[in-house]
């Protein structure tokens, strides 16, 4: 038998719940692409609280496609492997040898850890690669850096044809090319953007180790339009690694994505606290002012 003593604990639970309705509405058949990454990909606990946020998202009727890196997990195996590894401009150039251990890293046993997760938690999750039904095909980015690909076509049938089944997509950036038997190896962020844009998202979630887009003073900035990224980067409020995310979060919106959030993954629960709540979890950027804004950052 239940007690019927109150909590005020339950209480604030209940009252979250119900203040979570106009999201939960705004997001109904909501296509939201989450590049997921960073340190949460190699803690177990980060991982199953990520995995729990993504098959919420999917029960309450939304549309979530998952995309993941895995740099560190190459890193080790290539040490294991004895596999020198060479960079041009501070970018690691990917060889043959290379790009062949990137692909069984995350197309192997990083892929399959998400998808288990998500499955773990009550989800129905399908793994699989850019090179799936050609879903992402790219030409070299730069011919000296090897077999590192930037995204020239874009086939995303396949996502559509999960995700309308009620499968969650899990996707390793792992790329075919032009010409047969070619693999690239994508940055994760540039591959979730081409992602989000061929399907025209209602969101992109970048998840990182950092809090946001920060400005001169340290603070996290909440909202911006494309005007004022260029802004920042000109004067170089933004740089460093910031610059080729937010320059991913630039195209995704010229492509279409309806808004794009740089977003703090090592807060609890980051991607419903952006979906869900007024307080949202990082740097939200976005072309126009949308119709309906039931947030006020």
């Amino acid at each position: 038998m239940r007690k019927q003593t109150m909590n005020q604990d339950w209480i604030a639970t209940a009252r979250t719940l119900s203040e979570a309705l106009p999201y939960l509405q705004r997001y109904s058949g909501a296509v939201v692409v989450v590049k997921f990454g960073g340190n949460a990909m190699g803690d177990e606990d980060a991982m199953a609280e990520f995995a729990r946020d993504i098959v919420l998202m999917r029960q309450v009727g939304m549309n979530p496609v998952v995309v993941h890196g895995g740099g560190p997990m190459i890193n080790e195996m290539l040490g294991k492997l004895g596999i020198e590894s060479k960079f041009v401009r501070g970018k690691r150039v990917t060889d043959k040898a290379t790009v062949e251990v990137v692909e069984m890293i995350l197309s192997g046993l990083v892929n399959k850890r998400i998808v288990q997760a998500i499955n773990d938690q009550g989800g129905r999750a399908v793994g699989i690669s850019g090179k799936d039904d050609d879903l992402m095909v790219c030409e070299a980015d730069d011919p000296e850096l090897g077999f590192v690909g930037r995204p020239v076509e874009m086939n995303v049938q396949v996502i559509r044809d999960l995700y309308n089944a009620g499968i969650i997509p899990v996707i390793a950036p792992v790329a075919t090319g032009m010409a047969d038997n070619e693999t690239f190896n994508v940055n994760g962020d540039t591959a979730a953007g081409a992602i989000a844009g061929a399907l025209q998202a209602d969101r992109l979630l970048l998840l990182t180790d950092v809090a946001g887009v920060k400005n001169k003073d340290g603070e996290v900035i909440t909202e911006m339009t494309p005007d004022d990224i260029e802004a920042l980067i000109g004067d170089g409020t933004i740089a460093g690694g910031m610059i080729p995310k937010t320059e991913t979060a630039l195209k995704a919106l010229s492509e279409g994505v309806r808004a794009v959030v740089i977003v703090d993954g090592r807060v609890q629960n980051a991607c419903l606290l952006e979906l869900f709540t007024e307080h949202g979890a990082g740097s939200l950027i976005r072309s126009t002012t949308p119709r309906v804004t039931p947030r006020r950052r």
